[in-house]
């Protein structure tokens, strides 16, 4: 029987496939959380159209890198490393729906190769 914390991260990958996946987007989990099983890195958890995904749960989540809901409006925040890169924290319905809405746009995810491809 896997641990509580394997169980529970377990869950949340299952989760994230399936939001994926209602958002008309290809998703996969990597079987044992080891993207290996796919082809990739053994870090990878499972994949999104093109994107690779590694799924983290914590207990908490620290409250300076979270949009703040007391902000109306307030739908990302934008986080950096002193001489580091940026990232963006982003709700993942949110995220999920502008990669929906990219791809119906485009009719496919090529734009990704190409972003992919820039980074």
């Amino acid at each position: 029987m896997p641990s509580k914390s394997k169980a529970k991260g377990n869950r949340f990958e299952r989760e994230c496939v399936n939001a994926a996946l209602e958002h008309g987007l290809e998703s996969k989990r990597a079987w044992g959380s080891d993207g290996r099983s796919l082809g990739l890195h053994a870090e990878v958890d499972m994949v999104i159209e093109e994107f690779t995904v590694q799924c983290k749960v914590r207990k908490r989540i620290a409250k300076w890198i979270t949009p703040s809901e007391e902000i109306g409006g307030l739908h990302l925040q934008l986080v950096k490393e002193s001489r580091g890169k940026s990232y963006v924290i982003i709700e993942m319905t949110m995220f999920l729906s502008l990669l929906s809405l990219i791809k119906k746009a485009t009719g496919s995810m090529k734009i990704f190769q190409e972003l992919k491809s820039q980074t």
